[in-house]
């Protein structure tokens, strides 16, 4: 079972890694998100109705851990594609004041669920017999409403209460992030240069090289908690280093046809900085 889901969320990351890739326009990235993740889920149900976990450990596992994960993108596509579309046309306050109740419908779902939320992330176990295994529930459990709408060979009593945690971490962190592009924008709506770091460099290395290391950092997350697409990070760079990049996607698709190393630039670092460190340590 670990084997079948892993390879089923590492295919799911990286077909909604190229999505995000390929599409700019969140009315298209969402709901091809959106697809991809429901026959995803398709799928996993397929599996689960004909599979026997191997105990209660297993179960637990899943129901806690897998189901949520892929479940949490679902419901994060979905609120994400809601909240734009109803997205105020007006002024920026308007459109602030907009995401500001959203991140405060979020707040009120965890000062409800802040006992739950605590047992999750302390990473509790004692419970999880109760709340993560099929079955009828303890009627003193605080359930909600959806539960007893949902099927019961696919669900448990919090599995997808976790599946909300999640998808509204991911929520909060794409609702600032839109907060502080408007605040930028108020700020200096008239500005050309919305960045303004205290030194201008110039990038005089090749361009492929900075593309290599543009998608690493997209890939590992390393600006915004990860809330931040290919498209907005390659344009901070090339602001930052003022240098145009150009097709940095047909860039990224030479290098994946490069014959030997595909990371010419990157192993090029890590010798340098592994030769740096050598010589200092033998100082």
């Amino acid at each position: 079972m670990k084997k079948y889901t892993c390879e089923l969320i590492e295919k799911l990351n990286y077909q909604l890694k190229i999505i995000d890739l390929e599409e700019e326009n969140i009315f298209v990235k969402a709901p091809k998100a959106i697809e991809l993740l429901e026959g995803t889920f398709v799928e996993l149900k397929s599996f689960v109705f004909t599979y026997s976990f191997k105990g209660l450990e297993e179960e637990i596992y899943f129901f806690k851990d897998i189901k949520p994960q892929l479940f949490s993108k679902l419901i994060y596509y979905r609120k994400i594609y809601n909240i734009e579309t109803i997205r105020p046309n007006g002024s920026l306050e308007s459109q602030k004041a907009h995401f500001k109740k959203e991140l405060d419908h979020i707040k009120t779902f965890f000062d409800r669920n802040l006992d739950f939320y605590k047992y999750y992330r302390t990473g509790c176990t004692h419970f999880d017999k109760y709340y993560f295994v099929r079955g009828k529930p303890d009627i003193q459990l605080n359930l909600d409403s959806f539960y007893f709408e949902r099927d019961p060979t696919f669900s448990t009593s919090f599995d997808f209460k976790i599946a909300k945690i999640l998808a509204n971490e991911m929520l909060s962190i794409y609702l600032n992030g839109e907060l502080v592009k408007l605040e930028t924008y108020s700020i200096q709506p008239y500005s050309a240069e919305p960045y303004s770091p205290m030194v201008k460099l110039t990038w005089t290395g090749k361009k492929a090289e900075l593309v290599e290391q543009i998608y690493g950092w997209e890939g590992t997350s390393c600006f915004n908690n990860g809330n931040v697409n290919i498209k907005e990070l390659t344009e901070y760079i090339e602001y930052v280093f003022n240098i145009n990049l150009g097709d940095y996607y047909h860039t990224f698709l030479e290098m994946r046809d490069r014959k030997g190393s595909r990371t010419i630039f990157l192993d090029k670092l890590i010798k340098y900085l592994n030769g740096r460190m050598d010589e200092a340590d033998n100082k």
